[in-house]
């Protein structure tokens, strides 16, 4: 008769029970700082996990340090912002995933005090009744466009929506063939259009578009025609475009409206500031538009908002629309708004005061010396894990904003030992406590500095690089 064969033992019955770690003297402190519900939760996760691990042979039963580790650990990724501060060092100065443009101090501060308080949102003070909440930023858009009027949405794409759809609905817009364009996040003209409830029409082919391409499309459901500016590409060569004075004088002897996506928007002219010219909605109001819509972050420098500036009478259709609604700015978007349009109204040098227009504008020789001096702190961290130098490279704008314009720049570019894996350095800078993001390029993980401007960062960045080769060591 064969011998029993014997049930390995399950070690996880083994494991300690919630209530017993959960009253162990070394978590006191813990409980006491993030109190009994996070603490419950992290032991639970904790646990969970060495459940699993235990159902693998191979795999011994913790001890209790490293179980009271792990809980320590869980703690802090849960108090841990998944809307964290990073140092970005990308060369993409306004960057889509990084949240953009950040924000002037007079915005910043404008924001807290809406945030903290009650504020006359949509509250007329002088007549005592509800009003209208783009009131708050109407008359600086006026006046810096030299529209008629105004009103703001949640983004772009949004102004665009609701441009669209209050003044082409059930009718035939007509672009040229070049222009139907594509941004970030799949999000296409085209579409745009068929979603507004407008009949798209194309015109012209995708290199040149002539004023009697127009002219030959206009009919009796011709809605409106709109010009939509590539931001995000540029075709040269064999070209032509219809220049807009041209297309509103085609626009308007139809009777019909012409309509703008200036997409990215200046509020300055960027020549005199030593950059690439840029498209201003001021501009294009006095080119015979009808309606221009354009970004309040990107080149801006404001918050993430929509605006559209244009005719009265086709901003009231807007307002009046029941999207409007939908596509509203809360306070604290319109409180920095407001605050970024007194700047451009009130100040001597905009550029000064607002971040990106700074970040934009900030010499070479400046990030090249800083370059220099942040040099051997970073060899000193990376010690035997790579070799550091400075190397020129040229930032870009971001955000579809001049995609071909470059700024010169200084990085310092890391490599590693043959068989080593940049990706691998890549996220140990991602690690540290304020993650640094820059980019593989080249054969090197390259940290352009551009965007690190202030005295502030620049010391906070230094101050967490003796962490650093921790997190290469954690990283695989």
């Amino acid at each position: 008769m064969s011998e029993p064969t014997s049930i390995p033992e399950d070690l996880r019955r083994r494991l300690p029970a919630v209530n017993t770690l959960l009253v162990h003297p070394s978590l006191a402190e813990w409980r006491e700082e993030v109190g009994e519900r996070a603490l419950t939760r992290a032991v639970r996760d904790t646990l969970a996990k060495w459940r699993d691990r235990l159902g693998d042979a191979e795999m011994a039963l913790p001890d209790e340090a490293t179980l009271l580790a792990e809980i320590r650990e869980s703690v802090g990724r849960q108090r841990q912002r998944h809307a964290r501060s990073v140092f970005n060092l990308t060369g993409t100065v306004i960057h889509t995933n990084l949240g953009r443009s950040p924000l002037s101090e007079s915005a910043i501060k404008a924001v807290v005090e809406a945030a903290r308080h009650p504020v006359a949102l949509e509250y007329d003070l002088e007549a005592g009744r509800r009003g209208d909440r783009d009131r708050l930023v109407e008359d600086l858009l006026v006046e810096l466009t030299g529209a008629e009027a105004a009103t703001v949405v949640n983004n772009n794409a949004a102004a665009v929506l609701l441009a669209l759809t209050a003044v082409g609905a059930g009718r035939e817009a007509i672009i040229s063939r070049g222009e139907m364009i594509e941004i970030g996040g799949a999000f296409r003209m085209p579409d745009v259009m068929t979603a507004a409830g407008c009949r798209l029409v194309e015109v012209g082919a995708t290199n040149r578009t002539h004023a009697r391409d127009f002219r030959q499309a206009l009919g009796d459901e011709s809605g409106l025609i709109v010009k939509a500016h590539t931001s995000n590409y540029h075709v040269e060569g064999f070209t032509a475009s219809v220049p807009e004075p041209e297309l509103a004088e085609i626009a308007h002897a139809h009777g019909i409206p012409f309509m703008i996506d200036l997409g990215s928007g200046a509020l300055t002219d960027f020549r005199a500031l030593g950059l690439p010219c840029e498209a201003q909605p001021g501009e294009a109001i006095a080119a015979g538009a009808d309606l221009v819509t354009f970004s309040g972050d990107k080149l801006l420098g404001g918050p993430q908002a929509g605006i559209v500036v244009g005719r009265r009478e086709l901003i009231a259709k807007l307002k009046s629309h029941p999207l409007k609604r939908a596509l509203r700015c809360d306070k604290l978007t319109l409180a920095a708004l407001e605050a970024t349009l007194r700047t451009y109204r009130d100040s001597a040098a905009p550029e000064r005061e607002l971040p990106t227009l700074s970040l934009l504008t900030r010499p070479g020789t400046e990030i090249a010396a800083q370059a220099e001096r942040l040099l051997p702190i970073v060899r000193q961290a990376l010690d035997g894990i790579a070799d550091v130098e400075v190397r020129s490279c040229r930032s870009q704008l971001g955000s579809g904003s001049l995609p071909v314009d470059r700024l010169d720049s200084a990085a310092l570019a890391m490599t590693l030992p043959r068989g080593r894996d940049l990706a691998r350095l890549e996220r140990a800078w991602r690690r540290l406590p304020r993650p640094v993001i820059g980019r593989v390029h080249d054969g090197a993980v390259l940290l352009d500095l551009r965007c690190l401007a202030s005295d502030s960062d620049e010391q906070a960045f230094v101050a967490q690089l003796s962490r650093l080769p921790d997190a290469w060591r954690a990283v695989s």
